[in-house]
């Protein structure tokens, strides 16, 4: 076998990649499914705003926030929360599904070297 086929092998954490992801790629798309698993860091990212809010005793110079305006802020957070949870999770959905075509397109192509080679 050449150097250059040995270079384009696949390591074991790829072929356990391209295994995982053939299971899970489709239950990985579901928005649901990214909503839940993205959300979490999504509330870490919108924390912060509303304690910021909710707790504004601890700045002296911050403007008086009245109830409606509160609800209005907390719409807000809770929609960047979950924009940013569904859309971290379909940008890592898509560098997935990157990974895996062409992880996918070597092994191909290693198999279709491997019938040409002469034995």
């Amino acid at each position: 076998m050449s150097t250059f086929a040995k270079k384009r092998m696949l390591s074991a954490e790829e072929k356990e990649f391209v295994n995982w992801w053939a299971a899970n790629r489709l239950k990985e798309r579901r928005w649901v499914q990214q909503l839940a698993i993205g959300l979490p860091l999504g509330l870490a990212f919108g924390f912060p705003i509303l304690l910021s809010v909710m707790f504004r005793g601890w700045y002296q110079r911050m403007p008086y926030v009245s109830g409606t305006q509160l609800t209005v802020i907390l719409i807000a957070v809770l929609l960047i929360v979950v924009f940013y949870a569904v859309f971290r999770m379909k940008f890592k959905w898509e560098a997935n599904e990157q990974r895996y075509n062409e992880l996918k397109k070597r092994t191909e192509q290693q198999a279709a070297a491997g019938q040409e080679q002469p034995s």
